[in-house]
């Protein structure tokens, strides 16, 4: 968050006692003139809204969602890829789900106003920081969204485990994409695989037919990632 600088923040309380790392993140945090105060471990747990807090909580202005047509031609030259979810609701997939999206160079995720999880404390600490960098999109609804994105140029691709397309074959990863992922247990609601231009399959050479949803959102944006990197070569 110190890092990132897209909000505010007004201070951090870290637990008496502690260095290493949290000690230069005091000082990371000083020197942006942002109050530090050393608290008991107590104070702490208290103000944490995560499991098994780590010893600091910062006090800062919430994350803006963006409109979704600002992540249609996200800045500078390369095309869009989007991460769209279709009513996943636990708020740990949500920030695993950043964390690898981020990293494999996505622009954007794309969430819905209801029957979705937020980004609360706990989703903010499993992103590990990618929250701060990815632009987030809240939308009425998904399957109207998925329409908006397919007129504006951006392919919708969902992953399903019956999808008809193997994710290692996926004609489109080149273009402005989006990675439609549906819900933990069912999959893609009914008009969201509907809207998907393409559905395709994570190949799964063992026993089990899924892969837990954040798994396969770092499969589909680091395959993407590796075809656009092979084809700028």
């Amino acid at each position: 968050m110190l890092l990132a600088g897209r909000r505010r923040v007004h201070q951090v309380l870290v637990a008496e006692s502690d260095d290493g790392p949290l000690g230069a993140l005091a000082e990371l945090a000083r020197a942006r003139a942002i109050p530090v105060h050393a608290v008991g471990r107590g104070r702490i747990d208290a103000l944490a809204a995560t499991d098994a807090p780590q010893g600091v909580v910062a006090n800062a202005d919430p994350l803006v969602a963006v409109d979704l047509d600002e992540l249609i031609q996200p800045p500078g030259e390369a095309a869009a890829m989007l991460v769209v979810l279709d009513e996943v609701t636990d708020p740990h997939n949500l920030g695993a789900v950043m964390r690898s999206a981020l990293s494999a160079g996505a622009t954007g995720v794309v969430l819905g106003r209801h029957r979705s999880a937020r980004l609360t404390p706990s989703a903010l600490k499993a992103a590990a920081g990618a929250a701060e960098y990815l632009p987030v999109a809240l939308v009425t609804g998904i399957p109207a969204a998925l329409r908006t994105l397919s007129e504006a140029g951006v392919w919708t691709v969902g992953l399903d485990a019956d999808g008809p397309t193997s994710l290692w074959e996926l004609p489109v990863a080149s273009e402005a994409v989006a990675i439609v992922l549906g819900a933990e247990g069912r999959g893609l609601s009914r008009l969201a695989r509907e809207r998907c231009e393409v559905v395709a399959r994570v190949p799964m050479l063992g026993p089990l037919d899924s892969l837990n949803v954040s798994a396969t959102a770092a499969l589909a944006c680091f395959e993407v990632a590796r075809r656009r990197a092979a084809a700028s070569a």
